[in-house]
């Protein structure tokens, strides 16, 4: 019974913390999970082969780290268009091949997650910190809210796993020829076409995922911090109750200790009665 007791009193204080920390902690989370990937340009760079190349092949599983929509690190540019990787990596359509060009010397490491996936957690991380400061003054985003967020990105997303059956660079999103209707050729050619920095679809990956990152925090964090709030005032009136009930429980052992014994008799007889 006492084991019992122990455990509960123990899993009242981690909750009781983590309902006090728990923005710190999703904070610590989502800086490791931001920053590491931007390391791994760094450790190769710095000659560090074997931890660079162990965080490519951790988020590997995390996302398609296509070179072509990627950013680069310790590079002449940012980032590459795919006739720019084709002439030095095996020649190829194939995104489990394009996939494992990491980059080298002259072009530069990539980040070991795509744009795309940079501009969601990264802006998850920096909404998360600003929603810190501004707890309690911001009302919740309604479900609708956050759905309309999420459209973007998912019409986005959507629409270039779609035009990539036709082949990486020869699908509709690669030429963007529908655009450059609608927009009467008002951009430069680089602006329709590919997914370099600068072209419409790397404007497109940045800026939907910055709304992901942004819906994400205003819709729920907020639930969050009344979740926690709620696990608090529920462990303080647990707290109140085995209190009251620890004292009774003191007090009629008292009571008991100080009974005499013919008090005890009278009592017995009185019931007999």
């Amino acid at each position: 019974m006492e084991t019992h007791s122990t455990t509960t009193s123990k899993i009242d204080r981690f909750v009781v913390w983590l309902s006090r920390y728990w923005l710190f902690v999703i904070n610590f989370l989502l800086a490791i999970l931001v920053i590491a990937p931007i390391t791994a340009p760094l450790f190769m760079k710095l000659g560090w082969n074997i931890p660079g190349r162990t965080i490519y092949g951790i988020y590997s599983f995390l996302c398609h780290q296509l070179p072509e929509r990627s950013y680069f690190l310790f590079g002449p540019k940012i980032s590459y268009s795919l006739s720019e990787i084709q002439p030095v990596w095996p020649f190829s359509n194939d995104a489990t091949i394009l996939r494992q060009f990491i980059g080298n010397e002259s072009f530069g490491w990539k980040i070991a997650w795509s744009d795309r996936m940079v501009s969601m957690f990264a802006s998850l991380w920096i909404f998360a910190i600003l929603w810190s400061s501004l707890k309690g003054k911001i009302k919740p985003l309604p479900f609708w809210g956050l759905l309309t967020l999420f459209l973007p990105l998912i019409i986005d997303g959507t629409t270039h796993l779609i035009s990539d059956f036709a082949g990486l660079g020869l699908g509709f999103r690669d030429t963007n020829s529908w655009l450059l209707s609608i927009s009467n050729n008002a951009f430069p050619s680089s602006f329709y076409s590919g997914d370099a920095w600068g072209s419409f679809n790397a404007w497109m990956r940045l800026m939907t995922g910055v709304l992901f990152g942004f819906g994400t925090v205003w819709y729920t964090f907020p639930l969050l911090n009344e979740m926690f709030k709620n696990f608090l005032e529920e462990i303080k009136i647990k707290q109140k109750y085995q209190t009251i009930y620890r004292d009774e429980k003191m007090r009629l052992l008292q009571l008991d200790v100080e009974t005499k014994p013919e008090d005890i008799n009278s009592i017995s007889k009185a019931s007999e009665q």
